[in-house]
């Protein structure tokens, strides 16, 4: 028996991808741990397997469609969606979960769809960013208002989150969950050896994350700029790959800070890299619940963040492990950045409380969360049994 009264399940877990990402590594250390547990664990994706980043556990079914890629038009994309409702229904009776969680607005779509009148399935969805920030489009939108209601449960990472889906789709069930904090992380490739870049002595500033339009790096680009000669001992590493790449070097150049500045790319050691920084920054113009953010204080790096909408203000804790700056106001960015980077004190004494994010957001503390909610549902009459399951009819209420 599991601690909060859960029977060892046979969880389902579907998203696109497992690439380099923020939610296709929550995927895979829930899926990590709750295999370790003993349950009966299968990833689902669209995108095919080459495409993987995280490891996973051999214990753990991976399964993909193989059904990803882009539509010419509105009727292709309307066929591309049956197909793909119609395989994930396919794999859902074949591996008959008692949960089936999807991860991300589109899959939770499709799941509503495929699990609809199959009995002994409880289906979850999860949200993964802030919606407002990440319009979905006209179709899809409507799609997600409507299916959530066909859910079991909705999760969202932050009470924001949630009181915005409550209000804007017929979701019946929304519970908040945020993400775990992995500490420490794995070594996994490509590994960049952080000595290899930084030089002796040299204090590092560091980003994590996609370079994209979203983080608005170029506000930390001008920023560090505007700090570079007063703080001539620190450096900036933005550790991340992405479409926007071409345009920050361009940046930097501007700025006439080429040497300061450095961008490694993608790192499966990123644990390595938090342990080398003096301090952590985030310029995002929206989040989720940005990992990053947690697993930096996790490893004891103190940090500065726009309080954009959502994830920050529930991670840092103002004053104690770090400092939220209004967003688009540059000018305190820099003056927050500013003392933090020029008092070692200031520092030590963030740093000290930072730590703490460990057991705040430990995987034990966010899988026992999940148990809780997969608990709570599992009472609920609307559940119902897989065929022959007595114990598990019993279970649901049925």
């Amino acid at each position: 028996m599991l601690r909060n009264g859960v029977d060892q399940l046979k969880i389902l877990i579907f998203l696109n991808s497992l690439a380099g990402g923020g939610t296709e590594r929550v995927a895979a250390t829930l899926a990590n741990f709750w295999v370790l547990r003993h349950w009966d664990v299968t990833i689902v994706t669209l995108n095919p397997e080459s495409e993987d980043f995280y490891r996973l556990d051999p214990r753990i079914k991976r399964i993909s469609l193989n059904l990803s890629g882009e539509s010419s038009g509105v009727m292709d994309a309307l066929l591309q969606n049956i197909r793909r409702v119609a395989a994930l229904r396919r794999v859902i009776k074949q591996v008959r979960p008692t949960v089936a969680l999807s991860m991300m607005s589109t899959p939770n779509v499709l799941l509503a769809f495929a699990s609809h009148n199959l009995t002994g399935v409880c289906a979850v969805g999860s949200e993964h960013c802030y919606p407002p920030h990440a319009p979905l489009g006209r179709i899809w939108g409507s799609l997600c208002s409507r299916m959530y209601g066909r859910l079991s449960a909705v999760v969202a990472l932050t009470q924001e989150c949630a009181e915005w889906i409550r209000t804007h789709s017929s979701a019946t069930h929304v519970a908040v969950i945020p993400n775990a904090a992995v500490w420490p992380l794995p070594n996994n490739q490509p590994r960049i050896n952080p000595e290899a870049l930084c030089r002796t002595g040299r204090k590092v500033l560091l980003a994590v994350g996609r370079l994209d339009v979203v983080k608005n790096y170029p506000l930390l680009i001008r920023t560090f700029s505007q700090l570079a000669n007063r703080h001539p001992e620190w450096d900036l590493v933005i550790l991340g790959e992405g479409p926007q790449r071409s345009v920050l070097e361009s940046a930097v150049r501007a700025e006439g800070v080429e040497g300061r500045i450095f961008f490694p790319g993608i790192a499966g050691n990123v644990g390595a890299w938090y342990e080398r920084a003096d301090l952590y920054v985030m310029t995002s113009q929206s989040e989720g619940f940005p990992n990053s953010l947690a697993e930096a204080l996790g490893h004891g790096l103190p940090a500065v963040s726009v309080d954009c909408d959502t994830g920050p203000r529930d991670i840092i804790r103002h004053g104690i492990d770090g400092f939220l700056v209004p967003v688009n106001d540059a000018a305190l960015l820099a003056q927050r950045l500013g003392q933090v980077m020029g008092d070692a004190a200031l520092r030590s004494r963030l740093a000290d409380r930072a730590g703490d994010a460990r057991e705040r957001f430990s995987v034990e503390k966010i899988t026992e969360m999940w148990e809780e909610l997969f608990t709570k549902l599992s009472k609920q009459p609307r559940l119902l049994a897989p065929a022959g399951s007595a114990r598990a009819a019993k279970r649901c209420g049925s």
